[in-house]
């Protein structure tokens, strides 16, 4: 954990820099660096579709910061290993844009309702007034990294379900596929609760949603990317090809040889070994496409 990948450590560094430059910024030349790359409502006046990227990079306080910031450590550290560097940063800012997307539509919805309840407006009348009051709707802004953090959460989920962590405040190891569900539970009724709120709820739930769904895409296309079959997929996969070595090999040893078939086996035993080493090495992404096939073929067997 302590050895930070290359794009998590950067994605750290990044996020530190502007924030500390919205810090120093803001008093002394007013520029505020959040009014200009937070993410305003589409319909606002200073929208820009830039927004939907840099927005996660951007954060309100030093608590926000700080909390988001330990999390993109914790999972991002994590999922980089597994996947590597490419692969990772696709999905963390694919992820992101996407919880971008999920806040736009439920900012869109919020301020429907608002002016549907005041004035009794059709969907045509209330774009209408939206647009009138584009300048006054620059106040929905959106900051923080937590749509692709809640991604990353997600992501190491389903990787390592049975993994147990500590939460605060509760005092017992907790499986990440329930602190997954967890999270996922909380996000979703605090959205129905609190519409208004200042926490991105909904954009935190886009996150997970577009992770969910770009990980079960890459486990259908395996030649594509990382597909885990369980917790410790790797190793298990090592274990499994381990014993069979040994089975085929006390066979021999008891008086049924069968030579072109245990050295196929062996051979194949070498090549997967291979494959594990190459991926703890340099990461996923350094396979060929032949390999990641062959690691897909093995583990169903």
């Amino acid at each position: 954990m302590f050895r930070i990948p290359t794009v998590t450590k950067n994605l750290l560094i990044i996020n530190v820099l502007a924030f500390l430059a919205m810090k120093l910024l803001l008093p002394v030349t007013g520029i505020d660096l959040n009014s200009l790359f937070g993410l305003h409502f589409f319909m606002a006046s200073n929208f820009q579709v830039y927004q939907l990227v840099t927005y996660m990079f951007m954060h309100g306080g030093w608590e926000h910061i700080i909390l988001n910031m330990f999390m993109l450590w914790m999972f991002g550290a994590v999922v980089e290993q597994v996947w590597g560097g490419k692969k990772f940063l696709f999905y963390y800012i694919f992820c992101g844009v996407g919880a971008g997307v999920m806040q736009e539509i439920a900012q869109f919805f919020w301020v429907y309702f608002m002016l549907d309840g005041q004035q009794a407006l059709s969907l045509g009348d209330s774009i209408t007034v939206m647009h009138q009051l584009s300048t006054q709707l620059n106040g929905l802004t959106t900051v923080g990294a937590s749509g692709g953090i809640y991604a990353l959460l997600l992501a190491f989920g389903m990787m390592f379900p049975d993994e147990k962590m500590f939460i605060i405040p509760i005092p017992i190891p907790i499986k990440a596929k329930w602190m997954v569900l967890g999270s996922i539970a909380i996000e979703f009724f605090s959205a129905l609760s609190m519409p208004g709120s200042n926490v991105a709820h909904l954009a935190h739930l886009g996150g997970m949603i577009f992770g969910f769904f770009l990980i079960r895409y890459w486990r259908k296309h395996p030649g594509q990317s990382y597909r885990p079959g369980n917790t410790q997929f790797f190793s298990n996969l090592k274990a499994k090809w381990d014993a069979r070595s040994q089975h085929h090999s006390h066979t021999e040893r008891s008086g049924n040889p069968d030579w072109d078939y245990n050295a196929n086996k062996r051979a194949n035993q070498e090549e997967v070994d291979r494959i594990l080493d190459k991926i703890r090495k340099s990461g996923y992404d350094s396979l060929t496409r032949e390999e990641k096939q062959k690691l897909f073929d093995q583990s169903k067997k």
